[in-house]
C-alpha cells in the first residue's frame, strides 16, 4: 500500500515538474509572441505615420495649388468684369448723349426762323463731332471665354492612382575612366542611369585579386564593405597592395530597399611584396614574414658545431645550416671557397654579419619599401645588395651593397655606406625610412617616410639584379610592403633626375 503510495507520489512529482517547465517554456514563448506583437505594433504604426506625413503632405500641396489656381480665376474674372464693367458704363452714358442729340436734332428741323436753325445746326454739328458714341471702340476690351484657365490632371490622377510604396533603385554605373590609384588609395567615382531623388545612400564593395577582369563568383578573398557612402565618390585610403588586382561594385540604397550591384571594375593595384627571407637570415635573428628581431639566444645549440668545423672545409658545417630551413644538404664546399650558392640554396649569413635578404629580387621598374626600427635598437641598415652576397659580408663594406646605418650604441651615428665608405647624413633619424629603388634609372633613395624628406641618393649602374637588404643588432625592424611608389617621391625623381648632389662622393659604378 504505501509502495503504491510512493510510486503515484514520485509519479506526481515528475508530472508536476513536466508541467512547471512546459509552464515556463510556454511564458517564454508568450513573452517572445508578445515582444514580436509589440514590435509589429511599433513598426506598423511607425510607417503608417511615416504614409500619412507623406499623404499630408501632398494634401497640402494640393490645397495650395488650388488656391493659388483658384485665386488666379478670380483674378482673371475680376479684370475682365473690370474691363467690360468700364466699358458698358462708357457705352450707356455715350448712348444716352446720342438720344439727347438726335432728339435735339429733331425738334430743329421745327425751326422756322433761318438764323436760329443755322445757329442749332451748326450746335448739332459741334456736339456730333464731341460726341462720346463716335469716339467710343466698338470692340469689347475682354470676351467671356476662360478656356484658358481650365486644367486636365488626367495624367497627374494617373501618377496619383499609381502611388505605390518605393521602389527599387537601379544599378549604378562605375565611371572607369575617373576611377584613380594613387599613394595606395583608391578613388571610385559612380552614376546613376537616371536620376532618381529617392536614393538614400550607397553601398560601397570592394575585394583584393590576382584575376584580371571580371569578378569571378568564388574567388580567394571575400568582399568588403562601406556603408552609408552619401556621394557617388569615395576614396578607399591606407591599403596595402598585397594583390595585383581590386574589384569594386557599388549598390543604391533608399529607404526601402538596397538596388542591384552596378558592373563590376577591376583596377590595377601593383606594388612591391616581399617578406624577410629567413632561410638567409643569421641565427641570431627571429625572423617573420614582416618583422625581425635580435635573439642572442638564436642558434646557439648550433654554433659551437659550427666554429668547430669552420676552417676545416667539412660538410658538415653547410648541412647545419641548410637543414634548418630546408633539411636538404648543401654540396660540399672547399675550405677557401666564400662565393655562395646560388639564391635560393644560399648559406645563411654568419660571423657578425647579422643580415636577413628580402624573398623577393628587383630586376626591373621602380619600387618602394618602408622600415621602421622597434624601440631601443642598438645598430641597424636599410638598403638593397646583389643576390650573390658572400655570409660574413656586411652591408655597405662591399661595393655590392648599398645602405643607410644607423648607430644608437656608444656613440650615435646616421651615415649613408658603400664599399666600406660612409657618409655621415646631418640630420634626424626618423621614425620611418623609406626606400625607393630605380633599377633600370640606376638610383636608389632614402627618404623619410612621414615628410617624403630626401636623406641620401646613391646612383650606379646596377649589373644585375638585387634584393632588400638589412642588418639587425640589438633590436628590430618591422618591414611595411604592398607600396605604390609616392606621387611625392616620383615628383622629387623627376624633378632631380641626373642630379647627384652632395652624395658623388659614395655614388660608384656596380661591380
Amino acid at each position: 500500500m504505501f509502495l503504491r503510495l510512493d510510486n503515484c507520489e514520485e509519479a506526481l512529482q515528475r508530472i508536476i515538474t513536466t508541467l512547471a517547465n512546459k509552464n515556463e517554456e510556454l511564458h517564454n514563448f508568450i513573452e517572445t509572441l508578445s515582444h514580436l506583437l509589440a514590435g509589429v505594433q511599433v513598426n506598423s504604426g511607425q510607417v503608417v505615420s511615416d504614409l500619412e506625413e507623406e499623404f499630408d503632405t501632398l494634401f497640402s500641396i494640393l490645397e495650395e495649388a488650388k488656391e493659388s489656381m483658384t485665386n488666379t480665376i478670380k483674378q482673371e474674372q475680376a479684370r475682365k468684369s473690370h474691363e467690360l464693367q468700364n466699358q458698358l458704363t462708357q457705352s450707356t452714358n455715350a448712348l444716352e448723349s446720342a438720344e439727347e442729340l438726335l432728339e435735339f436734332a429733331n425738334h430743329a428741323l421745327d425751326i422756322k426762323d433761318e438764323e436760329e436753325f443755322a445757329k442749332a445746326a451748326k450746335q448739332i454739328k459741334d456736339r456730333v463731332t464731341m460726341a462720346p458714341a463716335f469716339r467710343l471702340t466698338m470692340k469689347p476690351k475682354a470676351t467671356d471665354n476662360m478656356t484658358h484657365l481650365m486644367v486636365d490632371f488626367s495624367q497627374e490622377r494617373q501618377l496619383l492612382q499609381g502611388l505605390r510604396f518605393l521602389p527599387v533603385p537601379r544599378a549604378p554605373e562605375i565611371e572607369v575612366q575617373d576611377c584613380m590609384v594613387v599613394d595606395n588609395a583608391v578613388t571610385i567615382v559612380w552614376r546613376m542611369p537616371v536620376e532618381d531623388s529617392k536614393i538614400d545612400h550607397y553601398i560601397l564593395e570592394y575585394r583584393k585579386t590576382n584575376h584580371e577582369g571580371l569578378p569571378r563568383v568564388k574567388d580567394e578573398r571575400c568582399w568588403e564593405l562601406v556603408d552609408n557612402v552619401k556621394n557617388t565618390e569615395y576614396m578607399l585610403t591606407g591599403l596595402k597592395f598585397d594583390s595585383k588586382f581590386m574589384n569594386f561594385r557599388v549598390r543604391a540604397c533608399n529607404k526601402a530597399a538596397a538596388g542591384d550591384y552596378s558592373d563590376p571594375v577591376t583596377l590595377e593595384t601593383r606594388a612591391f611584396n616581399f617578406g624577410f627571407d629567413s632561410s638567409s637570415s643569421h641565427l641570431n635573428l627571429k625572423v617573420e614574414e614582416c618583422s625581425v628581431e635580435w635573439d642572442p639566444q638564436g642558434g646557439k645549440g648550433l654554433d659551437s658545431k659550427v666554429k668547430g668545423k669552420e676552417n676545416k672545409g667539412s660538410a658538415h658545417l653547410t648541412n647545419l645550416k641548410n637543414m634548418t630551413r630546408s633539411g636538404t644538404p648543401s654540396p660540399k664546399r672547399g675550405s677557401n671557397t666564400r662565393s655562395p650558392a646560388p639564391r635560393g640554396g644560399r648559406d645563411r649569413f654568419t660571423g657578425e654579419s647579422y643580415t636577413v635578404l628580402g624573398d623577393t629580387s628587383i630586376d626591373s621598374r621602380q619600387h618602394y619599401w618602408e622600415v621602421k626600427a622597434l624601440k631601443d635598437c642598438k645598430s641597424y641598415s636599410v638598403g638593397v645588395a646583389y643576390k650573390n652576397l658572400g655570409k660574413f659580408d656586411q652591408l655597405g663594406k662591399t661595393n655590392t651593397t648599398w645602405c643607410i646605418h644607423v648607430n644608437n650604441w656608444l656613440q650615435n651615428s646616421f651615415a649613408a655606406k658603400h664599399n666600406n665608405k660612409a657618409k655621415s647624413l646631418d640630420m634626424p633619424v626618423p621614425e620611418r625610412i623609406g626606400v625607393y629603388c630605380d633599377l633600370d634609372g640606376g638610383q636608389l633613395s632614402f627618404y623619410n617616410a612621414e615628410s617624403k624628406q630626401l636623406l641620401h641618393v646613391f646612383k650606379t649602374k646596377f649589373t644585375q639584379p638585387v634584393v632588400p637588404a638589412f642588418m639587425v643588432w640589438c633590436g628590430g625592424l618591422s618591414l611595411s610592403t604592398g607600396l605604390q611608389v609616392p606621387s611625392a617621391v616620383r615628383s622629387f625623381q623627376k624633378a632631380e633626375n641626373g642630379l647627384a648632389g652632395s652624395n658623388s662622393s659614395l655614388n660608384s659604378m656596380a661591380q
